[in-house]
């Protein structure tokens, strides 16, 4: 992509640095090892890089949605588990306490989380309520001057570590989603109970779990928005939410496609090297092409939102396409590998891994496919 103005180039270039000198030497030990990079997401708060995408005069670095999906874009080339974190922070973590929160609560969670020192999670999915926000069942009820929450939410990014959730909850069963918001609950609110980090195929160190909040009582300032107006605040980030997925998608597919590319130059078959055949250079072809495509969908799409649209059809189809071209590249790479990309040895196993992460966030591929159509009017 030809970059339109020097910030992006800029960010660009700090963010491959700090990936090729801080992250790619310790890669495999931080995937294998299950835990959360801690080193690492202390040294990008460092880098103000969790307040990307807020204005300068709320403690933020005064970015938009494009440099926040440059950022996850180059931290997933080097490690798809740093950048779901990161990623995670700077948007769901933190988002509804930037635009809700009181000054007490911004000042005690939300700049120290820019900062580092606290980790947030979001708590939307449940046992029976994924893309089906209809059935979400965690309640909030109003208890004299505060709420009870409870529920169970699972699947949460970060939720073992994390010191603060926000969590959507249901206010008002018979509205069903006009019921839905959105509140503030701190970890060491009595009642909050966190599962064992879930083993899971890939992203092994962005800890999961399931999170219970049982009968937890919290002040009537922890609602995050007006009463009934939680799904309109979700809404006002989903297209974000999925192109920071394309993002994702879309450095992961890079870096398997380099690993493909640099692999054939070197591996000598039948007295050549593999580049040479025509079969790996259709392989490196269609990548490539397909590379191409994503990025120019993706940062339209980072620039529709920035101007202050909500491009919900053209986020949904980059979320797919991008995510798609990413588990071919990760395939494709450990085909051209052969043996070695069966290997733990080489990184593209773990790309492969880390692919699958990517099918589920920003909607399933086969929701994602149905809305489409239906924004086409089929």
């Amino acid at each position: 992509m030809a970059l339109r103005s020097d910030p992006q180039k800029l960010l660009r270039q700090v963010m491959a640095r700090f990936v090729r000198e801080e992250v790619a030497p310790v890669a495999r030990q931080v995937d294998e090892s299950g835990r959360f990079p801690r080193e690492l997401f202390v040294k990008l708060a460092s880098m103000h890089a969790f307040g990307l995408r807020y204005p300068v005069k709320s403690g933020g670095a005064g970015g938009n949605a494009t440099l926040y999906c440059i950022m996850c874009e180059e931290l997933a080339q080097g490690l798809m588990s740093l950048a779901a974190i990161a990623a995670k922070q700077c948007l769901m973590a933190t988002n509804f306490l930037h635009r809700f929160a009181d000054q007490d609560m911004r000042e005690r969670y939300f700049l120290p989380a820019l900062k580092g020192e606290l980790v947030g999670s979001f708590c939307l999915t449940e046992p029976e309520a994924g893309g089906d926000l209809g059935r979400v069942s965690t309640t909030a009820v109003k208890d004299g001057d505060g709420w009870i929450v409870s529920g169970m939410k699972t699947w949460i990014t970060n939720a073992p570590v994390a010191d603060f959730f926000t969590v959507l909850c249901q206010t008002d069963p018979g509205k069903g989603i006009r019921g839905l918001n959105f509140f503030f609950v701190p970890r060491d609110t009595p009642g909050v109970r966190v599962s064992p980090n879930f083993e899971t195929l890939g992203t092994r160190s962005t800890e999961i779990s399931e999170v219970a909040f049982n009968d937890c009582r919290i002040p009537a300032r922890f609602l995050l928005g007006q009463e009934g107006k939680g799904l309109g605040a979700l809404l006002a980030i989903l297209a974000e939410i999925r192109a920071m997925t394309a993002a994702l998608a879309l450095g992961l597919a890079k870096a398997a496609y380099q690993a493909g590319f640099q692999y054939a130059k070197e591996r000598s078959a039948f007295g050549k090297t593999i580049n040479q055949y025509q079969l790996i250079q259709s392989k490196i072809a269609r990548l490539a092409t397909d590379i191409w495509a994503a990025e120019l969908m993706l940062y339209d799409t980072t620039a529709k939102i920035d101007a202050g649209q909500r491009p919900s059809k053209e986020s949904m189809m980059v979320k797919y396409f991008a995510t798609e071209v990413a588990c071919r590249a990760c395939d494709e790479a450990t085909r051209i590998l052969g043996a070695y990309g069966y290997s733990m040895e080489y990184p593209v196993q773990r790309y492969f891994r880390d692919a699958r992460f990517l099918l589920y966030g920003g909607g399933t591929h086969e929701v994602l496919q149905t809305n489409i159509a239906r924004e086409l009017g089929f």
